[in-house]
């Protein structure tokens, strides 16, 4: 079944495409040989009588749900990561009810979670101190550990912005992980997803800062249950990877390269936690179920069309990609609205959204195509555009 509509291109023009019906997604199978954690978006409730720039109302059915479906074909949950606009319209008590509220659900299923803790309720004025960095990471910390979750230690923008050199993050990382109940998974995102990350680890130079990081890695290594690297580098990643102390893992953030870094080489492989699972979720599944088979050939069959999808929904600015990601979501029925927290649905072009359908189209990620369609009019209609042929 194919259903056939028209899109606008970059020349002004409208460009006929036929949206075919891809495999639905379906509970993993077999034993998987690698982690795969998907950073879950969240739905917000687009008739709530508030201001979208300034207050943040969640829909938590469907949000909750949205966590069900990715627990229901294997995939585990990166709970209140940036995915859920953490820090770009999501508060960290909103942050903290996500993570009691999907706790519930993980407990009784015996699902897989880990949720993120920074220091995004600091108010950073020139008083603040590094002191006041520790203290409110470990704020955060105890109160995702008292939900039973393992922590996912963000990048916090006020360690960067105070922070005077190396020596500093290495006293907050080792103080913070002193403090857990289990181990972490530390996250290094790059200041592409994030510019007021820029020098984090105390460089601009991501190998320079990356000593740093391996130096806390190897000091705390007992905290620590693997870091997350989101500088859309396989090269560095790899580097990386190749000098983790024994028993840390590595977890892909790479939106770009992920195929190659899961897959892995002589030396070793990545897990993943990764935005671009959410979109992919169907396809991820699949992917990692042949990889645990030892079919790479199937693993690469259903990883390698979401490439171009992924390269396009994370590029530059690369913080806005979770418009992509929710848009994704409307098309395929997980939400039955393109509204965002913040008004974030309006951070991408008429024409990059025509793009994403192009590539999601290439890669079948839509199941139902004239569900898929009627959703696709309704955003397009609102942007002075028929696409119906």
């Amino acid at each position: 079944m194919s259903v056939t509509i028209n899109l606008p291109t970059a020349g002004g023009g409208l460009q006929a495409l036929s949206l075919v019906a891809g495999p639905a997604p379906v509970a993993a199978s077999g034993q998987w040989n690698r982690i795969g954690y998907a950073a879950a978006h969240v739905v917000c409730d687009p008739l709530a009588d508030i201001d979208p720039w300034i207050d943040t109302a969640v829909d938590w059915d469907r949000t909750l749900a949205y966590r069900e479906y990715l627990w229901s074909i294997g995939l585990g949950v990166a709970e209140a990561m940036d995915t859920a606009q953490r820090g770009m319209g999501l508060s960290w008590d909103t942050s903290l009810e996500l993570v009691q509220r999907s706790m519930e659900i993980a407990k009784a299923g015996g699902h897989l979670i880990a949720s993120g803790a920074g220091t995004d309720h600091l108010v950073i004025t020139p008083a603040t101190t590094i002191d006041d960095v520790i203290a409110a990471y470990e704020f955060q910390c105890e109160a995702i550990e008292a939900t039973g979750s393992r922590v996912i230690l963000m990048a916090s923008r006020a360690l960067a912005a105070v922070a005077s050199g190396p020596e500093d993050y290495a006293r907050v990382y080792s103080r913070v992980l002193a403090g857990l109940k289990q181990p972490a998974i530390l996250h290094w995102l790059g200041e592409m997803f994030d510019p007021a990350l820029q020098g984090y680890w105390g460089s601009d130079d991501h190998m320079i800062a990356m000593s740093t990081c391996l130096e806390v890695l190897q000091d705390n290594a007992a905290n620590i249950d693997g870091i997350k690297i989101s500088l859309l580098s396989a090269e560095k990643e790899i580097h990386m990877r190749n000098h983790l102390p024994d028993g840390v893992k590595m977890y892909t953030g790479d939106d770009f390269n992920y195929p190659d870094l899961i897959e892995g080489d002589e030396q070793g492989f990545s897990h993943a936690l990764l935005g671009i699972f959410d979109p992919i979720a169907g396809a991820a599944a699949r992917a990692l179920s042949a990889l645990g088979a030892g079919d790479n050939a199937a693993f690469r069959a259903a990883f390698e069309p979401t490439v171009p999808l992924s390269r396009h929904i994370f590029k530059a600015p690369t913080r806005f990609y979770k418009t992509g990601v929710v848009f994704m979501a409307y098309l395929n029925g997980h939400q039955d609205h393109f509204t965002m927290v913040g008004g974030q649905e309006s951070t991408r072009s008429t024409v990059h959204l025509a793009e994403l359908m192009r590539l999601a189209n290439e890669a079948q990620l839509f199941t139902d195509p004239e569900a898929t369609a009627r959703r696709a009019h309704a955003v397009f209609a609102a942007r002075g555009v028929e696409i119906n042929s």
